[in-house]
């Protein structure tokens, strides 16, 4: 279906063309290693169960600084998320279609999600879900990648189906004893808590008594037992318990 999109979005994404050429494409250019033939390979540390390398890690984080410095990397975030541009759905599919039809690059690349225009689903849900000091301490660590979120859902035997997953959470005085397995844990290996889903209550196949804690990676008893590799790499889907 074709429309017409409203001006103010055609003039962003001429905006965001701009930006690309004068800012991203010749830091691109400068590491040139991680977009051609060589990338999964410059990419990849073989050595630490095929998480993405440092240096692949910084170049990102690099970009997204400038992205967020010109204005772009928090455009889609709600406008009381500090920076936040509060652009439509509307917007953003247009973004999203008009970036991807560039190809991967630097810019963006929907495969690993990583943008000038950034997707950050969690802030959506900490924003409007969670507590002051929640939002204080993950919102801006997500977006700078400085005290990442990391998202577990899946399980080895129930895929996304968050009704039937087995993973439970038992009260403990104050505290919540959490006992299972993830699987496609995502980003863990760079997060500094991860956000773990548990069944509190309810029964199997029930939407209700899930609940998502914040497990920090390095609370008791937490262990990445390793990472499952895919035909793409590097990867960062890992098997955490």
């Amino acid at each position: 279906m074709d429309i017409d999109l409203p001006t103010h979005i055609t003039a962003k994404i001429e905006e965001l063309d701009r930006f690309i050429e004068s800012e991203i494409a010749p830091l691109q250019a400068a590491n040139e290693q991680f977009f051609d033939h060589r990338r999964e390979w410059k990419r990849t540390d073989w050595e630490n169960d095929a998480i993405p390398t440092k240096e692949w890690e910084a170049l990102i984080r690099e970009m997204e600084r400038r992205a967020d410095a010109a204005g772009h990397l928090r455009h889609g975030l709600p406008s009381d998320v500090p920076g936040g541009g509060g652009a439509s759905n509307l917007e953003i599919a247009a973004i999203r279609e008009h970036l991807a039809a560039r190809g991967r690059g630097l810019h963006n690349d929907l495969q690993d999600e990583y943008s000038i225009v950034g997707n950050f689903p969690l802030v959506y849900v900490i924003n409007k879900y969670g507590t002051p000091e929640q939002k204080a301490l993950y919102i801006e660590g997500i977006i700078t990648g400085q005290h990442h979120v990391a998202f577990g859902l899946s399980e080895p035997d129930h895929g996304s189906d968050a009704t039937w997953i087995e993973t439970t959470a038992v009260a403990d005085g104050d505290d919540f004893i959490i006992s299972g397995v993830k699987r496609w844990n995502s980003q863990i290996y760079r997060a500094a808590v991860d956000l773990v889903f548990a069944r509190t209550g309810g029964a199997d196949g029930d939407h209700r008594g899930i609940t998502a804690f914040f497990v920090p990676v390095d609370a008791p008893g937490f262990k990445i037992l390793h990472n499952h590799c895919t035909f793409n790499l590097p990867s960062d889907h890992a098997e955490v318990e």
